[in-house]
């Protein structure tokens, strides 16, 4: 009895899983007449989204060449505005300098240079250049260079006593340190140590 359950079982087919061959060859012919269509669609999207990369891609190239032409170009002539503001300066150096010459007041030319040494000064001040005051401040070694030692009564330990040169910073940035004498102790002296033996 279930050897004849077995032969029906593989003799009947279920409504939904039969296919027609009718129905199958006309949705491959469907298909096969559909398929250059798709196949003409799917090229020319390939061949459009390629273009528009080739041509983001010469964009990103040609605006990446511009911004390092113009930086190029910045650092080139980044001090171009400086030297305008410094020429008139250097104009009125040459003018004094004729003038000494000639000139037979010392004041006169003493007072021209000190114009001309103020007007150089104003054009650094507007720079962003300060000049670093070193003397009576602690010794710093970011700011300025010890160039030696010196005893002293009146500075304490390890402050500036004299400068023999000045520094200067440009805003936050040291462009030279100052050159600086250091005070140190006054040490004891020898004779007044052998007259209180």
């Amino acid at each position: 009895m279930s050897s004849h359950k077995e032969k029906e079982e593989k003799t009947t087919k279920h409504p939904n899983t039969e296919e027609t061959p009718s129905s199958s060859t006309a949705a491959d012919g469907v298909v096969s007449s559909e398929m250059p269509q798709i196949t003409e669609q799917l090229a020319a999207q390939a061949a459009e989204f390629k273009d528009r990369l080739l041509r983001a891609q010469a964009e990103w190239d040609n605006s990446r060449k511009r911004i390092l032409r113009e930086k190029e170009e910045a650092v080139r002539y980044a001090s171009e505005a400086l030297l305008e503001r410094l020429l008139p300066v250097l104009d009125n150096f040459e003018m004094g300098m004729e003038a000494a010459k000639t000139a037979t007041d010392p004041k006169a030319i003493a007072q021209g240079f000190e114009m001309a040494l103020a007007q150089f000064q104003q054009v650094l001040r507007e720079a962003g250049v300060e000049s670093i005051n070193a003397v009576g401040h602690p010794f710093d070694p970011h700011r300025h260079e010890a160039l030696g030692h010196h005893e002293s009564d009146e500075h304490p330990e390890g402050h500036v006593l004299s400068q023999m040169r000045k520094g200067y910073k440009l805003k936050d940035r040291l462009l030279r340190p100052a050159s600086v004498f250091v005070a140190k102790p006054s040490e004891p002296k020898a004779s007044s140590k052998a007259k209180s033996k």
